[in-house]
């Protein structure tokens, strides 16, 4: 009797190791750091962890909003929105505010209340717009991430993880009301407790961030100027539980590059030596020019943009090309790899060759 009972508690502690890791590990940490372009991962550690990512979550928020929303609808703030729990921007029941306002709100301030109106707007209803959140991570690839609620407020399945949270970032930055938004130092709102708003981003502020409907003779020039090698989008976050969580995008002469620190005391300098290791490490190089290319002699293939991609000098030796074509010959991908690894991929247009 005893052998059995130990044989069926053996039993129940294989299945509940085959099962889905849905936990995470509290106070566990993560960094990734992506081309900005390409989404290639550059430096990592620990970077498909999954954690609580805090206020980053706003950044999936912002861009689902805008895709489901028009900038310039008007939101009847409702008492659930108003009374949100955590970090706000002060909205009061029954004023209205129009969608560009409560995204500015949301980015820069990190307001809880401006994510909740947002939801309900959008959505229909918080929960109808985090189902929204997770269709849109679902398309975009990212397996980590489960969201719970559109602030980022502690629920120990809403997850995700560094290397997601990047991507996030990345994708969002190609949405151009987004990247305006993510992109801004100062902006004045024009809600009943309307007040100049202030990016809570330290890296933005002192990098290249705009200030939106701002005199900019007002404005301290450290706000307005470009900077080679600095921030020009992101977004912070801060739970009990997370620790502190950021994002950042940096650029100079052509680089891009994302960074998100996951529970990471130090973030603002770990994020300037990310990010001057990238600089320091890698160069933009131009793999494949733009132009037409003979691949026999009758198929051709051409390439409307040029190919660059960071690559270290050691990576830029091992670079080899592959071409896919399709049996019908109207249509082709050129892949970029690095001895075995793909790298980079982008669909080719096919022509006749050249006699």
């Amino acid at each position: 009797m005893l052998r059995l009972v130990r044989l069926i508690l053996f039993m129940i502690v294989v299945v509940m190791l085959m099962l889905p890791q849905t936990s995470f590990a509290r106070g566990g940490s993560g960094y990734a750091v992506l081309d900005g372009d390409t989404g290639r991962v550059l430096l990592e550690s620990n970077s498909d962890a999954r954690l609580p990512i805090a206020s980053l979550t706003k950044i999936w928020t912002a861009l689902v909003a805008i895709e489901n929303s028009n900038l310039q609808d008007e939101v009847v703030i409702s008492p659930k929105a108003a009374m949100a729990e955590g970090s706000s921007i002060y909205l009061q029941a029954g004023e209205t505010v129009t969608v560009e306002t409560l995204l500015y709100g949301l980015m820069l301030r990190s307001g809880n209340d401006a994510a909740t109106a947002l939801a309900e707007h959008a959505g229909g209803s918080v929960e109808g717009f985090v189902k929204l959140m997770n269709e849109r991570a679902v398309v975009s690839g990212l397996t980590n991430t489960v969201f719970m609620n559109p602030s980022g407020l502690h629920h120990d399945e809403h997850l995700s993880s560094a290397r997601d949270t990047a991507e996030m970032l990345r994708i969002a930055l190609q949405n151009k009301t987004f990247k305006k938004i993510a992109s801004t130092v100062l902006f004045r709102a024009n809600t009943e407790n309307g007040m100049l708003w202030e990016n809570k981003h330290r890296l933005l502020r002192e990098g290249s961030g705009v200030a939106s409907d701002i005199d900019e003779r007002q404005q301290p020039v450290s706000a307005l100027k470009s900077a080679k090698g600095s921030a020009f989008a992101g977004k912070t976050g801060f739970t009990k539980v997370a620790g502190r969580t950021l994002a950042t995008a940096f650029q100079k002469d052509g680089q891009t590059c994302i960074v998100v620190t996951l529970n990471e005391s130090d973030d603002w300098n770990v994020h300037r030596g990310l990010a001057n290791k990238v600089w320091e490490d890698y160069s933009l190089e131009t793999v494949v020019k733009k132009g037409k290319y003979n691949v026999n002699k009758k198929l051709a293939i051409r390439l409307e943009q040029p190919i660059r991609l960071q690559l270290t000098s050691e990576e830029k030796a091992k670079v080899r090309q592959v071409l896919h074509v399709s049996r019908k010959r109207q249509e082709a991908v050129l892949s970029i790899f690095i001895g075995d690894q793909r790298i980079y991929a982008t669909p080719v247009t096919v022509e006749s060759a050249d006699r």
